[in-house]
């Protein structure tokens, strides 16, 4: 401010309708306003292992300007194998014997078979029934046949030597087929260990396939008998539905189910509230 400026502050410069006077004021400069800058969004972490060196050249650039956009963010070390968990000698010894009498089992460490569920004998009586009823039609068609070749005499037939060597050979293979298909029956097994159910479906001679899941997993455990041939018998249908999947597992023709699903529903809750699966032990 010169000095007229500050002469001519102090003298009225005009004076209003009221008669009081009006004095003369300098321009000044008003500061343009601050505007903020606007906040640095928080870099979030995507590091999900400590790298081997943070000082030097030699560690990876796009990490360390991260590391130092990030001082608030805290860089766990997750090491690359899980820890092992510790086993008693019990269980190791439990665990030795199931892979010794169920080699094809894949069986984890520590892990053992409780309970090995086979199918009812009742599930043989079909294969073994059509068996039969076809051998004993054969052996009344070949009974009866030299009668037929006779009275057919002078048509185009099989004769009695060749025709009893057909029937021998269509017997042979319903012999090898009755035997296949008690075969594919027996093959069927269910395996509930301390940690898992597995259940081993054989479907034909060449098909088999092998569905495991843990008991955490399992939501529902529960069985069925219909008719009263499998009351009297007492066998009948397993089954297991998991979580989330909405997938069902079912075991038929199974002996005794009503305890087989009472052991296994304990092995489930005491699974699931983590004490130990062993309904066996003392």
């Amino acid at each position: 401010m010169n000095p007229e400026e500050v002469e001519n502050s102090t003298k009225p410069a005009a004076y209003d309708p009221e008669g009081r006077p009006l004095y003369y004021h300098p321009p000044v400069d008003i500061p343009a306003p601050v505007q903020a800058e606007p906040a640095q969004q928080k870099v979030r972490s995507h590091i999900t292992t400590r790298p081997d060196k943070i000082e030097g050249h030699n560690f990876n650039p796009q990490i360390r300007a991260q590391y130092a956009n990030e001082p608030d963010t805290v860089h766990a070390h997750r090491p690359i194998e899980p820890e092992k968990r510790e086993i008693s000698e019990g269980l190791m010894q439990r665990y030795r014997e199931s892979k010794e009498k169920y080699p094809h089992l894949n069986l984890s460490e520590g892990e053992f078979v409780i309970l090995d569920i086979k199918r009812h004998p009742i599930g043989t009586l079909m294969p073994i029934i059509v068996t039969c009823a076809l051998l004993m039609a054969i052996f009344v068609f070949g009974s009866f046949y030299p009668s037929l070749y006779d009275a057919a005499a002078g048509t185009i037939m099989p004769s009695i030597p060749a025709m009893f060597g057909i029937l021998l050979l269509i017997s042979a293979l319903v012999v090898l087929g009755g035997a296949v298909a008690l075969w594919v029956y027996l093959q069927n097994q269910f395996f509930m260990t301390n940690e898992s159910v597995i259940q081993e479906v054989q479907d034909s001679l060449f098909m088999r396939r092998e569905q495991a899941v843990s008991l955490g997993s399992i939501e529902d455990a529960s069985f069925k008998q219909n008719g009263i041939l499998q009351t009297v018998l007492d066998y009948g249908t397993i089954r297991l539905s998991t979580e989330g999947q909405e997938t069902t597992y079912v075991f038929r023709y199974v002996a005794h189910p009503k305890k087989q699903i009472a052991t296994l529903n304990n092995a489930i809750e005491a699974f699931k509230n983590g004490r130990p699966v062993d309904p066996f032990e003392d």
